[in-house]
């Protein structure tokens, strides 16, 4: 029998039946089925593949694998066990935490899926689940999650279109090594996917939704969601393009001269997500195999130092109740573990020798040097390195010094503890031993040769170090005044509610339309065939009639049609295996 005719996305499903039995052991029952889907990342054979036959006739792989998805996988599988710890640490809900689960299972069957029709169908589940999660917390997260669920269904139905356009080009929606074939094809693919990975425009969704759940709901959307579009661009897009590039290097200055503006915690990590990611796009969009390998190097090292983040701000604002800078000060005796944890994480995103993100960003950036046309493109990146070393010391500097008084607030619990050390510790084995990374990364016979530890490397990341204190030390009085700055979303946020509202009230109107109607026709057919034949019995319904009529009049609630759209789907999936 084929030990892995259960995929990834199955495996981490499976365990939200739990929440019908007994919700209280969601997170340990989450713990074993993610990190079992860790285990299948590292244990599936290269090559593998699990196809089946969707709608009778197009032929997908719901498995396919290769260095890039088991180096998802692997990641992905990680740090979902992470994050549920996480969360079981930090009070979450269990519905929470389910929803949390089908975000890490859908996300895992993208990257994982061999045929744009899984990805997609995976890539769309993403989104639902996604905003499921940023619902569940209640008051401001409600409309920022209905902005991010509209934004993301439109860049959805963009890439949907670039998928159909595809196969007409190319005749199937298996993933080849041509990628996205066709000019329109390509800018539909390319603008679909620019919304999950926050090009420059379509960006403002990520400051706008991440701080508003949850703490530990933050830790696993910062992680999946921008990533998994970077896995699709680099499908998407296998030789690179000048243009992705070079969105790469605007989202890098963009996202940190954002982040630097800003005083909520939260706020500024997200626009933090956009700038990094940037490093990403622009290593997939130079398109060389050393600048993809560097591209992965920095997703795997992004989701570590990102997360860690986001759990060290997440404990911060949990036990003090505070998100503002202006209002949380000289944490570093009160949280040591928090602090040291932070502050490996700050090093590895900044880019300083030693860390993660030094092995991974001097990639990308020395690949960007090597060729004159990604020269404004190579200045761009060392901006944005100079601003994240700024941005990261004035957080550090407010959030765990600036005031000398102790403070009286509990420290981390013991798996929060546990959770932050785990990925901290890997972020300095990984820039301390980068061959360990090299080893799993794809087109890994490039990448090992490339030299990390030289001196103009070093140098490189101790002037951008130098760069950033300089910097901090001449902008911080100005930065502690500026005021709350708001996006391109104060444009479109008050269009797309009202929008959305009329396409709800309208959506809703149709419904009730059906339902008064299929209700009067199924209760004809019932009295036709109900007709009572005694006069003692005339002019009553008996009480099957009443009954049906009860169910048949009662108006449903959306999220029992999301449930049962989203329950049909499914089965059709498994029946499909």
């Amino acid at each position: 029998m084929d030990p892995f005719v259960i995929p990834p996305v199955l495996i981490v499903l499976a365990v939200l039946a739990v929440l019908a039995i007994r919700p209280r052991l969601i997170h340990p029952a989450g713990l074993l089925a993610v990190g079992l889907a860790f285990v299948y990342a590292a244990v599936v054979p290269d090559g593998y593949e699990l196809s089946a036959t969707a709608f009778g006739q197009f032929e997908v792989l719901l498995v396919s694998v290769d260095p890039v998805s088991r180096l998802m996988g692997l990641i992905f599988g990680f740090i979902g066990v992470i994050a549920v710890l996480y969360s079981w640490s930090t009070d979450a809900d269990p519905v929470q935490t389910g929803y949390a689960l089908a975000y890490v299972a859908s996300s895992l069957g993208a990257v994982f899926a061999g045929d744009w029709l899984t990805l997609v169908f995976c890539w769309e589940l993403m989104a639902v689940t996604s905003t499921l999660l940023v619902w569940h917390h209640g008051g401001v997260a409600v409309r920022a999650g209905l902005r991010y669920a509209i934004l993301h269904g439109i860049g959805g139905s963009v890439l949907i279109a670039a998928v159909v356009w595809h196969y007409a080009a190319a005749g199937s929606f298996l993933i080849t090594d041509a990628g996205i074939e066709g000019t329109v094809a390509s800018v539909l693919a390319a603008l679909g996917i620019g919304v999950n990975v926050a090009f420059v425009g379509l960006h403002a969704w990520l400051p706008d939704t991440y701080p508003r759940p949850h703490v530990a709901a933050s830790v696993f959307l910062c992680v999946f969601t921008t990533k998994t579009g970077v896995y699709g661009l680099y499908r998407a897009f296998p030789d690179g393009h000048l243009w992705i590039a070079y969105m790469g290097g605007a989202m890098a200055v963009v996202g940190v001269t954002l982040a630097l503006l800003q005083n909520d915690m939260r706020r500024l990590l997200s626009y933090h997500i956009q700038s990094q990611v940037g490093y990403m796009v622009a290593g997939v969009g130079i398109g060389t195999e050393l600048a993809a390998s560097g591209a992965f190097a920095h997703v795997f090292n992004h989701i570590l130092y990102k997360a860690l983040l986001f759990m060290t701000v997440g404990v911060v604002i949990y036990r003090t109740g505070a998100e503002s800078l202006k209002r949380v000060h000289g944490m570093a005796r009160a949280m040591p573990v928090t602090f040291v944890a932070f502050t490996i994480a700050a090093l590895s995103i900044a880019g300083f020798p030693g860390f993660n993100g030094f092995v991974s960003k001097g990639i990308v950036i020395a690949e960007a040097h090597h060729y004159a046309e990604y020269e404004p493109l190579w200045y761009m990146l060392l901006i944005g390195g100079v601003g994240t070393f700024m941005s990261f010391l004035k957080l550090g500097y407010y959030v765990f010094f600036y005031d000398d008084r102790t403070h009286d607030v509990e420290r981390a619990t013991i798996g929060q503890s546990v959770a932050m050390g785990s990925v901290a510790v890997l972020c300095v084995f990984y820039g301390l031993f980068p061959d360990q990374l090299f080893a799993i990364l794809p087109n890994r016979a490039v990448v090992s040769e490339f030299h990390v530890f030289t001196v103009g490397h070093l140098q490189e990341g101790l002037g951008l170090a130098l760069g950033g204190v300089i910097g901090f030390a001449l902008v911080k009085n100005p930065l502690s005044r500026a005021p709350k700055l708001p996006d391109i979303d104060l444009a479109y946020n008050p269009v797309s509610i009202g929008l959305m509202r009329g396409l709800l009230r309208g959506v809703n109107d149709g419904i009730g339309v059906l339902d008064r109607g299929s209700s009067r026709a199924v209760l004809g057919s019932l009295r036709t065939v109900t007709t009572v034949s005694t006069a003692a019995g005339e002019g009553r319904r008996r009480p099957t009639e009443r009954a049906l009529s009860a169910v048949l009049t009662r108006r449903a609630g959306i999220g029992i049609g999301v449930f049962l759209v989203l329950l049909a789907t499914t089965v059709a999936l498994l029946v499909s295996l």
